[in-house]
């Protein structure tokens, strides 16, 4: 049998992809080393990075639900059942995600991490932090990992290796410089700063709670996501450069001036946004692909193969979606070389659909979430998906809620609809006369 039980797995990289899959192994059975070039986050607050909030949906929850973590998670994790999006001068307009049920989760990435390893370890799974990889031998599925000095390198064999050592991966630096390996990497213009609205005395939600708050302003956003502790984070989506940019407010003034007149309402609660702007430098965003994913007996995964803009949600729950279908895949595998070419056949082609599909929605939610002709086609859409719910299913409830349809095949009928929804926004008078369409003929024109 190619998959015994003794086998040893090593896998690169303790962040929630990392760590999601180390439960899958160990609960098979394998003997499974996690190496983190990073300190261990239970121990070190400042190795918790980032507090950017993650909106975990239908893929990861099911994957979470697999290694029976779910409804441990939904405890912590606030329920999202739509948009609540804000103007400059206040007025909110709120649009559901979905019908009546169907939300997301707004969830803390540390506390998530910390939950995953420690499942991973009363399984077995053994962590080495502050162990990086430094390279690896292909053939011999050899791994070098140094965890003080450059000079003090670590060399261990495995039966496979697996990276899901995030956008930045060493295990896929190593195949960047093996031959016919292809790689391409894209910055987006804009980069992020996270600010903080607090809870207020009461230690109450200061909006409202249940839903993802936006301040889309055409080029640029800002989001809020709750917290369990009343408070809320907030992200702010901006361009590195340009007249109204990062690199453009030099001061306090010129920050306090431009938080004041874009985000009135959201400004009047951050006590500490001058600070929290100032203070942390913006992070980019990056979308990366590659091919192919695998070399020999070793493995990419999540972030490492296919990083993505976290403008659709869906960057940890493409991730825990990769784990939940590798798992799936070793019951009708002949071995890992078998393995991993039946994953990479299957989870490509729709690493490249969400990537593509997050670069769009950032579009949507920075410009058209708050544009009258936007929200009307969202409505048409809402009684097509009502009248016919097995037949027009909208992209996003595909994407988000479905975790039945895969996201290539998402993409491919959220392009046929976005099409016949071009014909029909174009209808005069449409403001008026929607409620008259005919929308049996619209729905066969898929």
């Amino acid at each position: 049998m190619p998959f015994l039980k003794n086998q040893h797995i090593a896998i690169a990289g303790a962040g929630l992809v990392g760590s999601l899959l180390s439960v899958y192994l160990a609960k098979r059975g394998f003997k499974v080393s996690v190496f983190e070039r990073r300190s261990d986050m239970r121990k070190n607050l400042v190795d918790r990075g980032r507090s950017i909030n993650l909106a975990l949906s239908n893929r990861g929850l099911r994957a979470l639900e697999e290694v029976g973590l779910a409804e441990e998670l939904k405890k912590v994790a606030i329920p999202m059942h739509g948009r609540t999006m804000h103007d400059r001068q206040g007025q909110l307009t709120f649009q559901p995600y979905g019908k009546e049920g169907q939300f997301i989760n707004s969830i803390s990435r540390s506390n998530l991490n910390i939950v995953l390893m420690d499942k991973a370890e009363v399984l077995g799974v053994e962590f080495f932090f502050n162990h990086r990889i430094s390279s690896i031998d292909f053939d011999k599925n050899r791994l070098a990992t140094w965890s003080s000095r450059p000079t003090d390198l670590d060399h261990s064999d495995f039966d496979a290796i697996i990276g899901a050592d995030g956008a930045f991966s060493a295990v896929r630096g190593s195949m960047q410089i093996t031959d016919r390996f292809n790689y391409h990497q894209d910055y987006i213009a804009h980069g992020y700063k996270e600010l903080h609205i607090p809870a207020n005395a009461q230690g109450s939600f200061q909006l409202t709670k249940n839903s993802l708050h936006i301040w889309p302003r055409e080029s640029f956003m800002l989001i809020a996501l709750p917290n369990p502790d009343g408070s809320f984070t907030c992200t702010l989506f901006f361009p590195f450069d340009g007249p109204l940019s990062f690199n453009s407010l030099k001061t306090e003034n010129d920050i306090a001036n431009f938080l004041r007149t874009t985000f009135p309402d959201a400004f009047a609660l951050m006590p500490s946004a001058i600070n929290d702007f100032i203070s942390v430098p913006a992070s980019s965003l990056v979308t990366v692909k590659c091919f192919p994913w695998i070399k020999n007996k070793t493995l990419l995964i999540g972030d490492a193969a296919h990083a993505i803009v976290p403008f659709f949600g869906q960057g940890m729950n493409a991730g825990f979606e990769d784990c939940r279908i590798l798992n799936q895949l070793i019951d009708k595998a002949s071995d890992w070389t078998d393995l991993f070419n039946q994953f990479h056949g299957i989870r490509k082609p729709d690493a490249d659909a969400i990537a593509d599909l997050a670069l769009d929605n950032f579009i949507e939610m920075r410009d058209l979430v708050g544009d009258p002709k936007f929200l009307l086609r969202k409505k048409i859409e809402a009684k097509l998906n009502l009248l016919f719910p097995d037949r027009w299913i909208p992209l996003y409830t595909m994407v988000t809620f479905r975790d039945d349809i895969r996201y290539s095949e998402a993409l491919k009928m959220g392009t046929r609809q976005k099409q016949i929804m071009d014909e029909v926004m174009q209808r005069n008078n449409i403001e008026l006369t929607w409620e008259q369409l005919d929308f049996d003929s619209i729905v066969n024109k898929l």
